[in-house]
């Protein structure tokens, strides 16, 4: 069952198509000139269309529902999610998505929100997040973190990492992106220990 929608922002859309090779349900179509959701629900919600979308014109929603897209959703035992865009994954993100500008950025590890039962209201709450993990996912993510922070004015980054070695290669991806950026941006490091201590 899908849980998100695509949006397409025609008022962004330059129709090149990218976004409808990229879908392998069919769901997204050239029509007029524009990309359009042909059938909503051949979409899977995966988000292949959105890294291949030179103008952010693609983001993702939930599904109809009474809630307004402002609305905080709330599990059952009244712990309030701290998500305030989609996509999450850095892999998925378009560096000029709106969402970034004026933002506090935070790039997590996968596991940290895991790992530190209070991550939420704790690094998410103020906070724009993207999250990877550099063991498995292909290559480093210093190129899009450029890109995100070379065309948005970010107000600060927080790495959130694990103390595991592996992390080390989110750190150093960021901090590169931090010096080819070429922007003076505060920076701040949280390491997060594997039975969810703070060790910065």
């Amino acid at each position: 069952m899908t849980t998100q929608i695509i949006i397409i922002d025609e008022s962004k859309c330059i129709g090149c198509g990218l976004c409808a090779s990229a879908c392998h349900q069919g769901a997204i179509g050239i029509v007029d000139g524009k990309a359009k959701l042909l059938r909503e629900d051949y979409c899977d919600g995966l988000g292949n269309c959105l890294p291949v979308c030179p103008t952010g014109a693609i983001s993702f929603e939930s599904p109809k529902s009474p809630l307004s897209k402002t609305d905080t959703f709330v599990c059952p035992s009244s712990v309030v999610s701290n998500t305030h865009q989609w996509p999450l994954q850095i892999k998925l993100v378009a560096p000029n998505a709106a969402f970034f500008n004026n933002a506090n950025l935070l790039i997590a590890a996968d596991c940290t929100a895991f790992a530190y039962a209070n991550f939420h209201k704790e690094y998410m709450q103020s906070s724009i997040t993207i999250i990877g993990c550099p063991k498995l996912d292909e290559g480093d993510y210093s190129e899009k973190l450029t890109a995100i922070l070379s065309s948005n004015e970010i107000k600060s980054v927080t790495i959130a990492r694990m103390q595991v070695p592996c992390c080390s290669g989110l750190e150093y991806s960021a901090k590169k992106a931090l010096q080819n950026s070429g922007k003076i941006i505060p920076l701040r490091i949280v390491t997060i220990s594997t039975d969810g201590r703070i060790l910065d």
